[in-house]
């Protein structure tokens, strides 16, 4: 059994993935965390699916050398390329966005038609089509790639302008004409198809919900994996005996903050600004890391022959 007041880790191709890191510190009030944004490469949706699990892999070697006692794989994008070689590289729970979110989708629908709004590597990867139908082969599944909102968000967050801010209680800040329309035009494809039903298919779009919802209509439900994979990593660590105590809950059992956040952007101030307005409080611990110089993980072949 993993020490219980061991970090959790946490990483995503930027700062999306803080709004699952943001999920979980609610779940888990009691958990330390270590998220780890790789905003300098990011996005990761238009780049091959090899170099992304190369960079899956470097994370990997960068988590293990921090002792997390679960990995929490916050990028639908790199969800699809490298979940399976943290699995096999590491003796600590690995999950991965994707699973939880389809569960949801196929709780969620009645028409028993989907959608996946999500980037280019998600979307040519297949993972939510084949998550979706092995829970549900009836269901139809209709995706949508969006690597613009990536961008929008990312560009949005960084020029800083919303310093003191939580977009969770000041979520209008998106809500532009110029960003209305783009989001319609990515959301185009899933309309006049009966879907009742979107996967929010990457840890950035949960910002731009109200845009996407309005772009595609009353009556359709958005599903974030957020909360899902907050709840699947609490039940897992409560059945695995690795709950952290209340003991915890204000600092590190170093005594050095609770939270702690890395980057490999060269501005940490602009990531500390934005990152604060999607995790809802400040990042007082961030450090600045050179992914470039971790030697990655060994790859491990998939077992299903795609790579």
């Amino acid at each position: 059994m993993e020490n219980p007041e061991k970090p959790i880790g946490i990483f995503d191709s930027g700062l999306g993935g803080l709004t699952v890191a943001r999920a979980i510190a609610a779940e888990l009030p009691h958990e330390a965390i270590t998220y780890l944004g790789d905003t300098k490469r990011c996005p990761y949706g238009p780049r091959d699916q090899a170099e992304v699990r190369l960079f899956v892999r470097q994370v990997g070697a960068w988590f293990r050398e921090r002792d997390v006692k679960a990995v929490i794989v916050a990028c639908n994008t790199a969800t699809a390329a490298g979940l399976d070689v943290l699995q096999r590289s590491f003796d600590v729970p690995v999950l991965g966005v994707i699973d939880p979110g389809a569960r949801a989708a196929v709780q969620a629908t009645r028409s028993r038609r989907v959608g996946v709004l999500a980037t280019r590597g998600t979307v040519g990867s297949g993972s939510y089509v084949r998550a979706i139908q092995a829970l549900d082969a009836g269901v139809s599944v209709t995706q949508a790639p969006a690597d613009v909102l990536v961008e929008i968000v990312e560009q949005e967050l960084a020029s800083g302008p919303h310093l003191h801010q939580d977009w969770m209680r000041d979520r209008a800040i998106f809500d532009t004409p110029a960003v209305n329309a783009v989001v319609r035009m990515a959301a185009a494809p899933l309309l006049g198809r009966g879907i009742d039903t979107v996967v929010l298919g990457c840890t950035h779009f949960p910002l731009l919900a109200d845009e996407v919802r309005a772009a595609l209509g009353d009556g359709v439900c958005l599903v974030s994996s957020a909360e899902e994979i907050a709840s699947e990593l609490r039940e897992t660590l409560r059945r695995r005996g690795e709950l952290a105590s209340g003991e915890s809950a204000t600092r590190g059992t170093d005594g050095e903050p609770l939270y702690r956040f890395a980057t490999t952007s060269d501005d940490i101030t602009a990531f500390a600004v934005a990152g604060s307005f999607i995790f809802g409080h400040s990042l007082d611990s961030i450090e600045h890391v050179d992914l470039d110089g971790v030697e990655a993980l060994p790859d491990v072949p998939r077992s299903d022959g795609r790579g």
